[in-house]
């Protein structure tokens, strides 16, 4: 029951080697091969038309993502594109890079900022996630998950994306945030559904028709300066009145930059993990019976569903200053390709890594959320989500299985992937179950 693979095997093998990882459908369902044919060469590889270096391995990233002074998060969004606005001269960029940086797509967000600017742009959000704010949080999941499955319980089936997992993880940090209660049905309506023209990192490379962020920008930036202006004995008040660490107060829309970054991140982290784990549940009821069967397995359960489905399919870095990644030179100037897909399934780090073991002992050493200073905010969050969502799922539904009508019969299931090189995660979970009864629930 404890092992079982959730990647098909494929019978005939790709050229991997002439395969455009920014552009080619193909990898989309399953990416994990071409990460395993990366590492097979070399776990630091230089890889397509584009100059880039895929760091496929666990141990290489790691050096990387506790490294900002020589790989610079400016780059983190789009990776090449577009490319940089300077061509990189000596074996030292920094110069140039700080020259430019204004420039670059999304500077403004501390996903793209370095130290010391990074740390003081996180420090914002430190007066919010206090461990009494995230207490409060956690107890609106269990409500919000209960209120959210009393919405499709009834019919039998749902879309799990849209109907659960969007809503859900939207909300919870609306809720974080302090969103005013009135208010969140709108934000339900703009931003948990999927939309064109709201994909990350598109292989078509075409710009967003829709952007989300700008969306959010313009709500936090109302609720803050209104909060400055009339305070209130709310969440948002508090967020308007943070300081940075040396005590002066940012500006608004700095604040704003930090809100809505934790917004995006958390809401998008979530959502796919946990589309990944009801495709599990659907598939393998023996896993869904194991954890019925013992509650306590369940973090590491969501631990590993992180390792196995890594939210984020590739990260980016620039390199400031000429140096080495392993045993691999690595020039000033290069895009450096994080792929957590590789990295969580590195056989050097985990054993038997294609295969789903709810008890891994060592799954807690995964990159799903990063390392160092910029490991992911919305983290912690999506854990607690995981595991709210896992025990009232686990409480309300039963005989949990993928509709036919929309996947195919088992033997020939479809599924169908974002298609972007940034994120992974499923489009749509079509699921069919039967209600539990409510004295069996624990």
């Amino acid at each position: 029951m404890q092992e079982t693979s959730l990647t098909s095997p494929n019978d005939t093998t790709p050229d991997y080697d002439s395969i455009d990882f920014f552009t080619d459908q193909s990898l989309v369902p399953d990416p994990y091969p071409y990460f395993d044919h990366l590492r097979a060469q070399c776990p630091v590889l230089k890889v397509g038309p584009y100059g880039v270096v895929a760091v496929t391995g666990h141990e290489e990233a790691s050096v990387v993502y506790k490294d900002p002074a020589i790989f610079s998060s400016a780059i983190a969004v789009g990776g090449p594109f577009p490319p940089l606005p300077f061509t990189p001269e000596g074996d030292d960029i920094t110069e140039q890079l700080e020259a430019h940086r204004a420039g670059m797509p999304m500077s403004e967000h501390m996903v793209t900022m370095d130290p010391p600017q990074h740390a003081r742009a996180r420090s914002l959000l430190n007066r919010l996630l206090t461990p009494k704010r995230l207490k409060e949080n956690e107890e609106f999941m269990w409500r919000l998950a209960d209120a959210t499955i009393d919405e499709f319980i009834g019919k039998g089936h749902c879309e799990f994306l849209t109907e659960y997992a969007g809503p859900f993880s939207m909300l919870v940090i609306a809720d974080l945030l302090g969103v005013p209660d009135e208010d969140r049905e709108t934000f339900r309506d703009v931003l948990a559904t999927p939309r064109e023209g709201m994909r990350v990192g598109a292989l078509d490379h075409e710009p967003l028709a829709h952007n989300p962020l700008a969306w959010l920008d313009d709500k936090f930036a109302h609720y803050l300066q209104e909060r400055r202006d009339v305070p209130r004995d709310d969440v948002l008040t508090g967020l308007a009145g943070a300081k940075y660490p040396e005590g002066d107060t940012p500006e608004i829309d700095d604040v704003v930059k930090s809100a809505t970054f934790l917004f995006a991140a958390g809401q998008h982290t979530t959502t796919k993990l946990l589309g990944s784990t009801m495709r599990v549940f659907a598939e393998q009821p023996d896993v869904v019976d194991a954890l019925r069967a013992d509650r306590s397995r369940i973090p590491n359960f969501v631990e590993e569903m992180l390792r196995m489905e890594s939210p984020v399919k590739s990260a980016f870095r620039l390199a400031l200053k000429s140096t080495k990644i392993g045993d691999v030179d690595i020039p000033a100037g290069t895009t450096v390709m994080l792929c957590p897909g590789g990295l969580n399934r590195d056989p050097r780090r985990f054993e038997n890594p294609h295969e789903l073991q709810i008890d891994r002992p060592n799954v807690r050493e995964h990159l799903a959320f990063g390392r160092g200073a910029h490991s992911c905010p919305g983290g912690p969050l999506a854990r607690v989500e995981g595991r709210v969502t896992v025990e009232r799922i686990l409480d309300r539904l039963t005989d949990i299985r993928l509709s036919e009508d929309k996947h195919g019969p088992a033997g020939a299931r479809e599924f169908s992937y974002e298609p972007t090189f940034i994120l992974r995660g499923l489009t749509e979970i079509h699921i069919e179950f039967a209600a539990r009864p409510a004295a069996t629930a624990q």
